[in-house]
């Protein structure tokens, strides 16, 4: 991903909290094999595990899971098979998490340059953090490692979904469902543990462009009047404050 510095984000708790608030990342492996695509990516919900929330610097721990029918874990158990008894991928993944609201930013909401100079063009606003390391997967159906792992996923996958994402006071939990379905569908996918090496954020959202422009962009979201538009204008107001405190931390 192009960080460029002015839309780049570094602080590690706050890339943190994005991917708490938009747990369902793209995972992506390059794998060489005879039978599957090199480049192979899949959606899935992530749980993010941190020893020390008040650690500044720890980039944590993914865990995740994927069906084994997939074609992506097919081509990722293959190589690891051939490797002997490895449950790490040779090369790094990456995962990218995207915020839910992004949208195009037409020509016509810079006010203060299109009419002075015409020197303008479309573009898209949008927030994304990607994370690269390596990958740890349990896939043998025999080993007790994988069934802890498995058993703790779903269980911290499905908490976390039920009481942050829903908001429910009384959670659905895995222990409500039969335990041979739950065994049943456990057989089915493969775990995923990747300890994040490095990290980068981008949020692309028009706080570069001049006051006038700016304050252009988050009317034109704002008149949209949808959800989308008003969540965009106010990552515009956000990040445009933080950039001119930046600007005049420097002058000063």
């Amino acid at each position: 991903m192009y960080l460029r510095a002015v839309h780049a984000e570094h602080d590690i708790p706050t890339m943190r909290a994005f991917i708490l608030e938009n747990p369902l990342g793209i995972f992506t492996t390059a794998i060489n094999s005879p039978n599957y695509p090199l480049l192979q990516s899949s959606h899935i919900p992530w749980i993010l595990d941190i020893e020390g929330e008040g650690n500044e610097t720890e980039m944590g721990v993914l865990k995740g899971h994927m069906a084994r029918a997939n074609p992506q874990a097919k081509a990722i158990i293959e190589s690891l098979t051939a490797e002997g008894e490895s449950e790490v991928l040779e090369k790094e993944v990456l995962i990218l998490f995207n915020a839910p609201a992004h949208h195009y930013v037409t020509p016509k909401f810079y006010v203060s340059t299109k009419p002075s100079t015409g020197k303008v063009v479309p573009t898209w606003d949008y927030a994304a953090v990607e994370v690269y390391g390596k990958a740890r997967i349990y896939y043998s159906s025999t080993s007790t490692s994988t069934a802890a792992f498995l058993a703790s996923q779903v269980t911290a996958l499905s908490h976390f979904a039920e009481t942050t994402i829903m908001g429910y006071e009384k959670p659905w939990s895995v222990e409500e469902a039969p335990a041979s379905y739950i065994e049943l569908l456990k057989k089915a996918i493969i775990g995923i543990e990747v300890r994040i090496e490095r990290m980068g954020g981008r949020w692309k959202v028009s706080q570069e462009m001049g006051p006038g422009d700016r304050e252009g962009v988050i009317q034109g979201f704002e008149a949209l009047d949808s959800d989308v538009g008003k969540k965009v204008a106010g990552m515009v107001k956000e990040r445009g404050q933080m950039a001119d405190r930046q600007r005049i931390s420097k002058q000063t």
